[in-house]
């Protein structure tokens, strides 16, 4: 058991906490987006469990805590020295003390609240005093912590990467499955009621767009039934001179600015910085040129970001099963989720074709990394580094939208020649001054940079052990020779994608 002290903070919320923390950052802790605050990473805390790397990876962006920040999202919480909403703890039930050490109990809660139920942990500077404690977690608590959290898959591939041939680990690893069952997680956090808009705040709406101005158009009528409209639009279009019809854009249409920029350079991260240039509102809503959104899509971002006061989300983001879908298909598709829609929680993965952040955050950013271009992975950096700002990304259930994915058009017209080899192909941004020849990169090179850009050197060799394995267990039993033998030419291709990610790395970030 846990003894847990109330606070009421001036606005009337209720809150529960261990240790002594500073009550009078409390009122202010409570109006924001947190639901469990802690000051754990300076009291011994920060990124202990590293063995979360072998579920994660690189697919989980706070397996490892953030450095430098005052605030950031962590789930490793000191049972010893936390608080946390009243409600939280009672609908979850509180710490799981079937672990040996109430320390894993804490982690074990954060880690569970944050990655699938709706909850944000926040690490808070100065909430508790830096007291350090020696964290210890017993071999048969991270097995429990696995076989409770996971699929039973995880844990047999944590054994074999700490030692099958180890007696305690595989002793730890048994009892472990003997005793523990998974846990159910379909218990999600409620959002909270979403209050009206306060003020007038103004909204800068970008479309990059190529070679899809019918669906630009779709879009734009979209924009013209908001029930909160944009201050302007800002659409750079990359048609080619020769397939383009100019006369479609007509800014008379609509009543709101919209400004229709012809782009002369390539690739959608210089075209979203282009517009970021002529945005002048106070939040900047990033959507791709293929989507449908609801009337009460822009409304519904700023009233999640004004309730929560946070400053920037990612929206739900619905797969058409055709592109001739429509909203009344996008209804049908959200009502078939039911419950489990409704969840808001900090961000795991961020899209440039439904997301709304503030100005201030965009300016800090100093816009999109264009070393991106010609490739992938443009939408994860952009939200991964406003998280390493310390700004929480919001998950925003209510802003939804429907992706058409038509097969022709778009930036990755581009990027598709990067499979090709020979004198047909069309070199990609990412070459740079080493063309591609005989080895195509795999995976893409820009995948490969955002590892050395946003994650440490354990993290890209365990991308590496599964990248491997998962190229001989995905395939299927008859292909697996071929696999094989084409063994010796992934590896080159592999280190192909890690030479070019190191040059990209070498130039650092770029936005022009």
């Amino acid at each position: 058991m846990i003894d847990l002290k109330e606070h009421i903070t001036s606005n009337g919320a209720i809150l529960w906490y261990t240790g002594t923390p500073d009550l009078k950052m409390l009122d202010a802790l409570a109006l924001g987006e947190g639901d469990i605050w802690h000051s754990s990473l300076d009291q011994g805390y920060k990124n202990v469990f590293p063995e979360i790397v072998y579920q994660t990876v690189v697919y989980f962006w706070y397996a490892k805590d953030f450095d430098h920040l005052d605030k950031s999202v962590s789930w490793r919480i000191n049972p010893n020295a936390f608080v946390i909403r009243k409600d939280i703890w009672d609908t979850f039930g509180g710490f799981d003390f079937e672990y040996e050490n109430i320390q894993t109990s804490a982690l074990d809660f954060g880690f569970n609240t944050l990655r699938y139920q709706g909850v944000i942990a926040l690490y808070v500077k100065g909430l508790f005093e830096a007291v350090v404690e020696e964290v210890k977690i017993s071999d048969k608590d991270r097995y429990a912590f696995y076989i409770k959290n996971f699929k039973r898959s995880h844990s047999v591939y944590m054994l074999f990467r700490r030692g099958i041939w180890k007696f305690k680990e595989l002793s730890s690893f048994r009892l472990a499955a003997k005793t523990f069952k998974f846990k159910d997680k379909s218990i999600l956090l409620r959002p909270r009621k979403l209050q009206p808009i306060q003020g007038t705040p103004k909204v800068s709406y970008i479309i990059p767009t190529m070679m899809r101005q019918d669906f630009t158009l779709n879009l734009l009528c979209d924009l013209e039934h908001q029930t909160y409209k944009p201050f302007e639009v800002i659409v750079v279009d990359a048609t080619p001179e020769e397939v383009r019809n100019e006369s479609l854009y007509d800014t008379g249409n609509y009543s709101f600015k919209v400004v229709f920029k012809w782009q002369t350079t390539k690739g959608s991260c210089r075209a979203r910085n282009e517009a970021i240039d002529l945005c002048t509102g106070d939040y900047i809503v990033f959507g791709d040129d293929d989507i449908r959104i609801q009337p009460q899509f822009i409304e519904n971002h700023i009233r999640l970001l004004q309730t929560y006061h946070a400053e920037a989300c990612n929206g739900l983001d619905i797969r058409a099963d055709h592109q001739q879908q429509d909203l009344n298909d996008l209804e049908e598709k959200l009502k078939s989720l039911g419950e489990s829609r409704w969840k808001v929680g900090a961000a795991q993965s961020f899209s440039n074709a439904n997301s709304c952040v503030s100005r201030r955050v965009v300016n800090l950013l100093v816009g999109n990394d264009i070393n991106y271009d010609g490739g992938y992975g443009e939408d994860s950096d952009f939200g991964l580094s406003i998280t390493k700002l310390g700004a929480t990304v919001l998950h925003n259930p209510f802003s939804v939208n429907l992706h058409l994915k038509p097969p022709v058009g778009g930036y990755r017209f581009w990027g598709q020649q990067a499979g090709i080899k020979g004198k047909k192909r069309k070199q990609q941004p990412w070459e740079l001054d080493t063309p591609v020849k005989y080895i195509v990169p795999k995976p893409s090179p820009t995948i490969m940079y955002q590892l050395f850009k946003h994650f440490d050197e354990r993290q890209r060799q365990e991308y590496r052990i599964k990248y491997f394995v998962f190229y001989f267990t995905k395939a299927k039993l008859m292909a697996l020779p071929l696999r094989i033998l084409k063994f010796p030419m992934r590896i080159l291709q592999f280190n192909r994608s890690v030479f070019y990610a190191k040059k990209l790395i070498a130039l650092g970030k770029r936005t022009q």
